[in-house]
């Protein structure tokens, strides 16, 4: 197919999408004959409605899995990361170990977490082993810090559940151990908004994106104002409705500023523990959901990972986001999100039938970075393997590790 001749259509009008589109001379279009579908997540699930009887042609594309929602619906993400935990624990796999505490030494990356009104005498229970703890309650199907509240007390709880009462559908929330020494800077709370693609999960493909930013709180944190939103949620949708927002930089920071920040303050090794261990569980939330999501060809996904750091410099997986927004705020802000759809239209269209290219994704990563490459993944623990059991020499072994290094990141 003539790149320039390729159809677009879109749910979202947003300018650093069809600014995109306008650049690579794609053509608009209101029908069903579009070749590159940037879909929200209700045309999604039409999308791959069995009963349509709608089938994707091999020259179409759609920027959502057909079950996206198994790693950004809220409760979903956990229950995937707790099974995939008990799968791995069943397996003796190494990584599933666990402390003389209980807790996982290398998979205790989301916070210890139940589902309402289904959990609640399990976590009556949990929160009664220590009742100075404050908690995060947050609706299972909203986004943008809406309905979100703290808790420290069961009655509030009881007070939820009876305000609810009424309803006809009882809603579904999350209820989290609230981090409640994340680390600061200015005095001020802060999350990491980090973008990752995926473009297959069976094997798994993800890159990670460099122009993330940190989101800040506009009032300096404290434990006891439980209350305040402007303390305690950074979501930019809350925040900029609060008298101390600054529109000149929409209250963020870009990682690479973030990055510097850190080692200066706590020092190099730290800052590189402490983004090892932020790739370190974004794959493994990947990996928990490997298996159930619908791996389809014509899918990609540009999630955003909202993580916070408490003050031990412990990365935490809050949520995942399947829709992240593109709406900018600064002009800081567009630069970065229409440099991420650009990249992000790169890779998915380096190897398709869309485009007609057959280029590898190193050539058009732009500012993505490879995160893991399940294909190299299992190539270099194969090339070791036949190392050790002396099927090759040592030299055969180092230059097979030298091109398989090449191409991609070694997260681990």
């Amino acid at each position: 197919m003539n790149f320039s001749s390729i159809r677009w259509k879109s749910d979202l009008n947003k300018s650093v999408l069809i600014n995109n589109f306008d650049k690579r001379g794609w053509q608009e279009c209101s029908e069903d004959d579009w070749n590159f579908y940037w879909c929200n997540v209700q045309s999604t699930r039409s999308i791959f409605n069995l009963e349509n009887g709608y089938r994707l042609g091999d020259n179409q594309v759609v920027n959502h899995f057909p079950n996206h929602y198994e790693l950004t619906k809220k409760d979903l993400m956990v229950k995937n990361i707790k099974r995939y935990r008990k799968d791995l624990e069943k397996e003796l796999n190494s990584i599933a170990k666990r402390n003389f505490q209980g807790k996982f030494l290398l998979l205790d990356f989301i916070p210890v977490t139940f589902i309402l009104p289904t959990d609640y005498n399990i976590f009556k229970e949990e929160f009664r082993k220590n009742l100075s703890n404050t908690w995060i309650m947050k609706p299972t199907g909203k986004a943008r810090g809406i309905g979100i509240f703290l808790v420290n007390h069961l009655s509030q709880i009881k007070n939820w559940s009876n305000d609810n009462r009424g309803s006809s559908k009882k809603e579904t929330y999350v209820i989290s151990q609230y981090i409640a020494n994340p680390l600061l800077i200015g005095g001020k709370k802060f999350d990491l908004r980090v973008y990752v693609l995926v473009t297959s999960y069976r094997p798994l493909k993800c890159f990670i994106y460099q122009l993330g930013f940190c989101r800040f709180c506009s009032v300096k944190y404290s434990r006891n104002d439980l209350e305040n939103v402007y303390v305690h949620l950074t979501n930019v949708s809350i925040q900029k409705r609060g008298d101390d927002y600054n529109h000149m930089h929409g209250g963020k920071w870009t990682v690479q500023d973030f990055r510097l920040y850190i080692e200066s303050t706590k020092g190099e090794v730290t800052a590189i523990r402490l983004f090892e261990e932020i790739n370190w569980l974004i794959v493994h939330s990947l990996k928990s959901v490997q298996n159930v999501m619908v791996n389809d060809k014509h899918c990609f996904e540009c999630y955003g990972y909202d993580i916070i750091i408490d003050d031990t410099m412990k990365p935490w997986l809050i949520e995942v986001n399947s829709s992240p927004s593109l709406t900018s705020t600064t002009v800081n802000d567009r630069v970065m999100k229409y440099n991420l759809i650009n990249d992000t239209l790169n890779i998915v269209t380096s190897k398709n039938e869309l485009s007609g290219w057959n280029r590898e994704y190193d050539e058009v990563l732009g500012f993505y970075d490879n995160l893991y490459n399940e294909d190299f993944s299992l190539q270099l623990e194969n090339t070791e393997k036949e190392l050790r059991i002396g099927k090759i020499n040592s030299i055969a072994c180092l230059k097979i590790q030298k091109d398989v290094k090449a191409k991609i990141i070694l997260w681990k």
